[in-house]
Formats: structure tokens, sequence, C-alpha cells
């Protein structure tokens, strides 16, 4: 970057105000990994079709320290921010930027807002709705650069038959091929949040194993890992009233003998795939 950026601990004094815990609030100011974030988005798959920076999206943009650096990035930015104080001081602090049409700030809560199309989303997820927030942007099927706790980034990109594999592994990689690309110490914000926090960069793609209803996929998925300590054929059975299964003895039966005796954790996403398909067919309404 040839100009100086905006220093995080100077808009939070301009803003006055000071992160809050309790609503969530934990402002990013390390400069060095301020710098960093924009940058994972040159090296997602498909970057010979551009860096994905023609229209960047920001949510819970606080103070503005992050909006700065994807500005210099990016061709035109989107800046989601619940806080109306916040939101009220942002379009202060970058009104060169918004009269420029460079950047459009959005004053609300990510889950409800209309969020504009974009070309990839670079954000420091407020962590207590951040797999509701990343739920909503996977879809969208566009590069995510996303800050999450370490646990729940953990758990995102977990293979199969590791501890932290699980129903969010299984969703997400659905969409996207899911990395963590840094870790970052609690010290690298504004309070410090009480657990470390990590960058997961996620790349879009098909998944490849083919799904026909994926709203049944998904909560499939999600049904069988409530039990995840039982064999599949029992959480098949145990869990009907959440799948939506009419007749999971049916499922059951018809299903492959090695697929049923296995756990939750054993089982790849092309078998819950798999296993979903035929539920699907043989255990809903008439099959």
């Amino acid at each position: 970057m040839s100009e100086p950026r905006r220093d995080p601990d100077a808009l939070i004094a301009r803003a006055g105000v000071r992160g809050n815990p309790d609503r969530d609030q934990h402002f990013l100011i390390d400069d060095r990994v301020l710098d960093r974030l924009p940058g994972y988005l040159e090296s997602v798959h498909g970057a010979e079709n551009g860096p994905h920076t023609d229209h960047l999206l920001e949510i819970g943009a606080g103070t503005g320290a992050l909006t700065d650096r994807l500005l210099a990035a990016g061709e035109r930015v989107t800046a989601v921010e619940r806080d109306p104080g916040l939101a009220s001081f942002l379009r202060e602090e970058f009104a060169a930027e918004i009269d420029a049409g460079a950047l459009t700030v959005i004053e609300g809560d990510a889950l409800d807002a209309d969020l504009p199309a974009f070309s990839a989303s670079v954000s420091n997820l407020p962590y207590g709705v951040s797999s509701e927030i990343a739920f909503r942007l996977l879809p969208e099927k566009r590069p995510l650069v996303l800050m999450f706790q370490r646990e729940f980034a953990d758990r995102m990109v977990a293979e199969p038959g590791t501890p932290e594999y699980g129903r969010l592994s299984v969703s997400a990689q659905h969409y996207a091929d899911c990395e963590v690309v840094e870790t970052v110490p609690k010290e690298a914000f504004s309070p410090p949040p009480a657990v470390e926090s990590a960058v997961v960069r996620t790349t879009p793609r098909e998944p490849d194993y083919e799904v026909g209803d994926e709203e049944f996929f998904l909560g499939f998925v999600k049904a069988i890992f409530t039990q995840r300590r039982k064999t599949i054929r029992n959480a098949i059975r145990n869990t009907a009233h959440i799948s939506g299964l009419d007749d999971p003895d049916a499922v059951v039966a018809a299903a492959d003998e090695t697929l049923l005796s296995k756990r939750a954790g054993a089982l790849a996403p092309t078998d819950f795939a798999d296993l979903a398909a035929l539920a699907d067919d043989v255990g809903r309404g008439d099959g």
C-alpha cells in the first residue's frame, strides 16, 4: 500500500468508543493483521479471473480499521454495522469515500439487512452470531475471508475422524474449500477476547457429490450429529423427528451395513450425501 492507512487506535479515539465484550465488540487493532487480511483474496482459486475485489462486503465494520484497508484493495466496499453510533461515525469518517461512490454504509443487522451482490467478503465477524452470518454468506458462493473464534475455525475446516469434525465441518465444506490461513492472538483486539481467533478463507466450489434436496441434506446432517456417539443405525432411528423422516426403519433396512455401524464423526460428506439421498427416497412420505 503506497499511502499510510488509518491507525486503528486513532479511529477508536475519534469514534469516542470502547469495545464492549457484553455487546460482542472486540475491535481489531493489530496493523499487521489488518494489512494482511485483504491479501488472502489474491491466492483464492480462480484468481486468474481477478482478485475478487470488484465489490467487497464487510460485516461488522466497527470503527473502520478494516474498512480502510478494503477501500485500498477493492474498487467498491459495502460495510454493514449494526451499532447506530458506529454507523454514524463511519459515515462521518469516510465521508469522502462515500461521496466518491467507493463506500456504502449499511446500518443494520447483517442477519436481517438486504445485502448487495458482492464479489467477496472480508470481515471480522461478531463472534456471537458468526455461525449464522457465515451460513448466510456461504450459499452466495463467493470467496470469504472471515475472522472466527479459533475453536469455531478448527471445527469448520476439520476432516472426518478428527475430534473437531462435526455438523459445522460437513455443512461449511458442502459449499466451499475451507482453510485456516492465520491464527490471531487475543492481544490483537481491544478489548482482548477470552479466546484465540483464526482467519478462515473459503473458496466456493461444487461438492464432489450430488444433493437433490439441499435443505433436507443439511437437516439430515444436523440430526445425525445430535447423536454423534451413537451408531448411524441408532442415530437415524432416534432423530426422525428432527430430520423429518416418516419411516426411519425403511432407511436402516436399505442402507449399507458398513455405514450403519459407524458413527457420525467417521463419515465423509459424500457418505452423508448418499445416506440423505437414500433417506429422502425411502424414508419420507410415500417414498
